[in-house]
């Protein structure tokens, strides 16, 4: 009888030993702030059941947003999505914490091509996410003009059907890209040509508009609209036979979303197992076809070869290489983004 209380006791205190260490996240809460849309929430299910870590998530629905958030303190973040140009300003700001790659093993997936960007040029501080273009969303039905040219959104044809993004970078940058500028301009003379050309828009514009634009166009409620590509990978996935998507012939923004841990991380190895996990080929894939969205990841790419080829032809999901030569990817502004807020501001209010 003693020996069996004895053994009981020993086998106790080994499993006490042994839980811990099977669930070495218990307890650690991480949050997770992304832009709205733009993850598989299931998988952050399965990231919990693998690691006992238990993530916040929570939605964005702009860089500038995300940017204000961070700035105005009071919240720890552990992992954000910001876009190219935001991430290099807030590497200059020193916002950022320096990923250990060593935890990041999944990282040898990404395509070489999209390593080392330009916003992060030694990849200290980044692991891309998705990426893609900005173009114009139209209905078939409603449109039958060539869509191939900034052009046809100050096409007085489609007055009142027009929608344009609530986001300065990509409706000045629209604009810019028309007059055969950079999206990055910073020329006084090349910024007031754009505001002329925005205001010139306005009385076409139905309005200016963020995440609902893609629900407007599925809807029939406008003809065509300025936004992302994964806008229009969302409503082929879904079955909208009658909706499509043009990229420019001028060029236009090639972004990049990426995976960062701010400064304020209170958990940053647990930080780099969720963007560990969201690099696995599996997970990768999975996350791409829910949200319609180009993977960096080499295998899910692959797979997504193998499974889905005709996405290939869509200029949504894989645009001309012609064109990307052509286009910009956004970079920090600096002092210059002031300007470019107050052209936005004048225009939502005239």
């Amino acid at each position: 009888m003693k020996k069996h209380v004895l053994l009981f006791l020993v086998l106790t205190l080994i499993l006490t030993a042994v839980v811990p260490l099977a669930g070495c996240g218990s307890g650690v809460v991480i949050n997770v702030f992304n832009w709205g849309e733009y993850m598989d929430e299931s998988l952050i299910d399965e990231f919990e059941k693998q690691t006992g870590i238990k993530v916040n998530y929570k939605t964005y629905a702009t860089n500038e947003e995300l940017l204000a958030k961070m700035e105005a303190g009071g919240s720890s973040f552990d992992v954000v999505f910001p876009s190219d140009y935001a991430i290099s300003e807030m590497i200059k700001r020193d916002m950022l914490l320096e990923i250990d790659f060593s935890n990041i093993p999944n990282f040898k997936y990404i395509d070489e091509k999209l390593k080392n960007p330009e916003y992060d040029p030694e990849n200290k501080f980044s692991v891309p996410y998705f990426w893609g273009t900005i173009g114009i969303l139209y209905n078939t039905d409603m449109v039958d003009d060539p869509v191939d040219s900034w052009d046809i959104l100050w096409n007085p044809k489609y007055k009142g059907q027009i929608l344009m993004k609530k986001d300065v970078r990509d409706s000045l940058g629209a604009a810019l890209k028309k007059l055969g500028y950079s999206m990055n301009s910073t020329n006084d003379n090349e910024l007031a040509e754009a505001k002329a050309l925005l205001l010139e828009q306005l009385p076409l514009v139905n309005g200016y508009y963020g995440d609902e634009i893609r629900d407007f166009i599925a809807n029939g409620d406008a003809a065509m609209a300025l936004t992302y590509s994964g806008d229009a990978m969302d409503l082929y996935w879904e079955g909208f036979e009658n909706i499509s998507y043009g990229v420019p012939k001028e060029g236009t923004n090639v972004w990049y979303d990426s995976m960062v841990i701010p400064a304020s991380s209170k958990y940053k190895k647990e930080a780099e197992m969720f963007i560990n996990f969201m690099l696995d080929p599996d997970v990768a894939f999975r996350n791409s076809e829910a949200m319609g969205y180009t993977s960096p990841n080499t295998e899910a790419i692959k797979r997504m070869r193998e499974e889905y080829p005709e996405v290939f032809e869509l200029p949504a999901y894989w645009p001309d290489e012609e064109i990307i030569e052509k286009s910009d990817v956004y970079v920090d502004l600096g002092e210059y983004k002031a300007k470019y807020n107050d052209i936005l501001t004048q225009i939502l209010v005239d």
